[in-house]
């Protein structure tokens, strides 16, 4: 019989019967890391099934995942940031968006400063203009019973599918030398635009219409509200 370390409960088996803490804790090794790094990642619950799942059918397993099993793919927030964090490395790997940059008179205005930190955080960023979107598509698409944060969880798949579109294309920018990010970017966007419709209603042409609508709108006014943030902080700063 021994204590419980977390929640002093006696056991006397492998795991406690009251937290689930491990009666004796093995030593952190390659392994521990390597299973941690597994596990953060949720390569056990396969990641690269879920990326062909939202490439094949993006509606249909995202549907599933709402309302009948959520462990067959990865966690969609973690999937999302995951996804951009590998573009961001991509990307500063191949300086693929140094051809973007801005002059440098536009650099010292605060709209440049937080464009600076959607590029540098784009999986907070995507979670941010997801919101926009999620408004837009609730607004469109009313008489579906998907509440909000349902919509949330939709936008955090397929925005997470469209940073490896943009990955992958800046891995042949990097390599090839030739600038492909717009074109990339426009794919994302109608891959973004069709699984929407196909959550929504894949049998329509009204869904993807109403989806097309909704992602842009939600990134026009997000890329607004990110520039009048900036124009009303330089502007007090003005005075």
């Amino acid at each position: 019989m021994t204590t419980c370390t977390n929640c002093k409960t006696e056991i006397n088996q492998n795991y406690c019967p009251q937290c689930g803490q491990a009666s004796k804790l093995k030593r952190i090794d390659a392994h521990y890391i390597q299973h941690e790094i597994a596990h953060v990642l949720h390569l056990e619950k396969g990641i690269f099934f879920t990326i062909r799942e939202l490439l094949l059918r993006p509606g249909k397993n995202v549907r599933e995942y709402i309302s009948v099993n959520r462990t067959k793919l990865v966690k969609p927030i973690i999937f999302l940031i995951v996804c951009s964090v590998i573009y961001t490395m991509i990307s500063h790997f191949f300086h693929t968006e140094e051809v973007y940059a801005l002059p440098a008179e536009a650099k010292k205005r605060a709209s440049a400063a937080i464009s600076g930190w959607v590029e540098s955080h784009y999986g907070y960023a995507n979670i941010i203009m997801g919101i926009f979107i999620a408004l837009w598509l609730k607004l469109f698409f009313k008489k579906h019973s998907y509440n909000f944060f349902e919509i949330i969880i939709l936008l955090c798949f397929v925005m997470g599918m469209g940073m490896l579109i943009l990955a992958v294309f800046a891995i042949i920018e990097g390599i090839v030398k030739v600038h492909l990010l717009q074109i990339a970017g426009f794919i994302a966007f109608i891959y973004c635009s069709w699984a929407i419709a196909q959550f929504f209603d894949e049998k329509k042409i009204g869904s993807y219409l109403k989806a097309f609508s909704a992602y842009i709108l939600g990134a026009i006014t997000f890329t607004l509200s990110v520039q009048l943030l900036g124009f009303a902080i330089d502007s007090i700063f003005k005075h």
